[in-house]
């Protein structure tokens, strides 16, 4: 077996029996690692966190998500960032008490899969004091092994968080050198990675059947869009953060190049009753604040209208920070709009 770091990890199928990591010290709510609790989290409903199958789903350091506030429903998406951001691909944070570190470890030297040296170099840095002294137990309910966490959903993280397990007493920030220790920037961007936005075709005036050169008026319910969050927190360290969804605007795409948008940008912007406004009797002879015509009909098929949302994506947390942002991000659908060639129609 090729040569191991001291405190390296060997990828092993273990299974963690729950009850062990059950004893777990109490909360280090309000202890002010990595900002400090401030105000206690939003909760709610619709809350997920641990691990299915053999997954270990009782660490301390699990993160909980609250998506009580999430846009819900069959027509709802992910929204991805408008610039080249993504979420974190790793991070760490608190996961073994002593006991539940020393079983661990344990199950991994009796199986005598990983060599005798490198087990000999793992008993020596958390059994023997070089540094740490038969995995801290004296230290039960002061504090925590931390370990690495990998986003599953994307993007890989196995390669990005090599550290060995290191130990955190309660109320202290982890080791300055560790990279990738979370924060309550980091949960908010793991909420980022949650958040569930509607989608929905555009209103349009004439619905699904338009004219040549005829304005079409076009327009978002704002019942229907309206800010959505999730709340990801770590109990144990009494750290939360809140990502909030918010849209802006709405871009429309005719389809073809012969067409004008209106406004020319074919940028409508949300206000308190949505994107645009809706037809309604009597502005026929109006130009539309938000919407298209189309300079050439469809011929027998269909032009394909797309509707992209923007939304802006902040946060706040236990940093006691006030508001943040991140990167906006949106979330867009294509309908058929099929255009005729006719100059007028009654509405």
């Amino acid at each position: 077996m090729p040569a191991m770091r001291p405190g390296a990890r060997p990828l092993v199928a273990l299974l963690l029996v729950g009850s062990t990591l059950a004893g777990a010290g109490p909360a280090l709510a309000n202890t002010g690692v990595g900002g400090g609790a401030k105000t206690p989290p939003p909760t709610g409903g619709n809350e997920s966190g641990g691990a299915d199958g053999d997954k270990i789903n009782s660490s301390v350091g699990l993160i909980v998500y609250d998506r009580s506030k999430n846009g819900s429903g069959t027509s709802v998406g992910p929204i991805a960032s408008t610039t080249s951001w993504t979420p974190p691909a790793c991070w760490y944070a608190p996961k073994y008490t002593p006991a539940a570190l020393q079983a661990y470890l344990e199950n991994i030297w009796a199986q005598d899969s990983t060599g005798y040296e490198w087990d000999a170099t793992q008993r020596d840095r958390y059994v023997n004091g070089h540094p740490y002294k038969d995995f801290n137990k004296d230290k039960t309910g002061k504090g925590y092994w931390w370990d690495s966490y990998v986003n599953e959903s994307f993007p890989p993280g196995w390669d990005q968080c090599k550290e060995p397990y290191f130990w955190v007493d309660t109320g202290d920030a982890p080791p300055a050198n560790i990279k990738n220790a979370v924060t309550p920037e980091i949960l908010a961007q793991l909420a980022y990675n949650e958040i569930r936005v509607p989608s929905k075709d555009v209103s349009l005036a004439p619905a699904g059947t338009t004219k040549v050169n005829l304005p079409t008026w076009a327009w978002l319910d704002g019942a229907t869009f309206k800010p959505v969050s999730v709340t990801a927190r770590i109990d144990a360290l009494g750290m939360w953060a809140t990502t909030t969804a918010t849209p802006v605007s709405l871009k429309i795409e005719p389809g073809t190049s012969d067409a004008v948008t209106y406004p020319a940008s074919g940028v409508c912007e949300f206000n308190g009753d949505g994107a645009g406004e809706k037809y309604t009797a009597g502005d026929a002879d109006k130009t539309p604040p938000c919407g298209v015509k189309y300079l050439r009909s469809s011929g027998n098929g269909s032009y394909q209208l797309k509707a992209t949302i923007t939304w802006d994506i902040s946060w706040t947390g236990s940093d006691g920070g006030g508001t943040h942002d991140l990167d906006p991000g949106s979330f867009g659908r294509s309908q058929d709009v099929t255009v005729q060639e006719i100059q007028s129609v009654n509405r």
